[in-house]
């Protein structure tokens, strides 16, 4: 392992589109100022709002409040934040996770090897109602959320967490940024773009790693509306079509390697344990749950075909080479 003299230092973004979450955004930007760790910065990106920006403006201290100076979108917004980060380290929370007071030290611990470029953690489910009984730990993915098959101690990893991540600060800059083409717009439940950075992260760094730290936890909450069937068959749609979009990127094997895994060794556990709980009598929804588990993965197979089949008669994506406008500078506006 190679080490540094001194732990860098870390500034936090965080990233909002709507004033539906207004209290949720409070309380993940409270939990920010009560870490352990100071963060050097936190910023508050809004993304075309302009609504909810005065409001933050008028009413957040401690914090700067920007607009999003690039395209609508996760992507854009977090490059936007990226754009006015001065520290090592650049960490993001999304404006419904709220963060435990150790999470940012605990992220930061791992930066003392200059061989990791990005550091996640877990993000645990805080549900509106109460988990759905044919909604298993093994499909906690679906909603944003670290899912059964994860590893349970700091371990090597393909991609870090959307909600719950952090990265050097000069390798985001270095590779571009978040690819702009990738990643939801508004409530388009499309993602992979925090895959695909990460990804083309360690493709520049030969020998460098992404690390997952399930003691860097969040807690995201969750509608009760995504506990729905027809939200997870939705999602799961548009996670397929996702995969096909970034491993047009980056290749079809780095882009689907883990999910392989996933497919091979922790859904057919999960549906032969859901069966048998129901055939034993012990769970009664151990059979929807393992009806379920089938579905969703029928759903992703089918919207990554589709993807696929949707890309063949269209251009390629771009692969991010150069930093996109917003990452490099952006207009600020510190709030009062």
């Amino acid at each position: 392992m190679s080490t540094s003299s001194e732990s860098p230092n870390a500034s936090v973004v965080i990233c909002s589109y709507t004033e539906e979450r207004w209290d949720l955004l409070m309380d993940v930007i409270g939990s920010v100022h009560a870490q352990t760790l100071v963060p050097q910065q936190v910023i508050v990106v809004v993304d075309y709002n302009v609504n909810l920006y005065k409001r933050l403006i008028a009413t957040v201290e401690g914090a700067t409040v920007v607009e999003n100076t690039g395209p609508q979108g996760l992507s854009g917004a977090r490059n936007t934040g990226v754009g006015l980060v001065t520290s090592d380290v650049v960490a993001f929370l999304d404006d419904d996770a709220v963060a435990s007071p150790d999470w940012l030290e605990r992220l930061t611990a791992f930066y003392d090897d200059v061989d990791v470029l990005a550091v996640g953690g877990r993000v645990e489910p805080v549900w509106e109602t109460v988990r759905p009984a044919h909604f298993g730990e093994e499909l906690d993915w679906i909603v944003g959320c670290s899912h059964r098959g994860m590893p349970k101690v700091a371990s090597e990893v393909r991609n870090v967490i959307g909600s719950n991540m952090s990265f050097r600060l000069d390798v985001v800059r270095r590779v571009g940024g978040f690819n702009v083409e990738l990643g939801r717009q508004g409530t388009k439940p499309f993602g992979c773009e925090e895959t695909e950075i990460c990804i083309r992260s360690v493709i520049g760094t030969p020998g460098s790693r992404v690390v997952y730290e399930p003691a860097a936890l969040v807690h995201h909450h969750v509608p009760a509306h995504r506990g729905t069937l027809r939200y997870m068959l939705s999602r799961s749609w548009s996670e397929g079509i996702s995969k096909a979009q970034m491993s047009r990127v980056v290749g079809q094997k780095r882009a689907l390697g883990p999910e392989r895994r996933y497919v091979h060794s922790v859904v057919p556990r999960a549906v032969f344990a859901g069966v048998l709980d129901w055939a034993r009598g012990s769970d009664p929804w151990g059979l929807a749950r393992a009806g379920t588990l089938v579905a969703v993965l029928a759903f992703t197979a089918a919207g990554y075909m589709r993807g696929r089949q949707l890309a063949s008669g269209s251009q390629p994506l771009r692969a991010v080479k150069a930093a996109p406008r917003g990452l490099t500078e952006a207009t600020t506006e510190e709030s009062k």
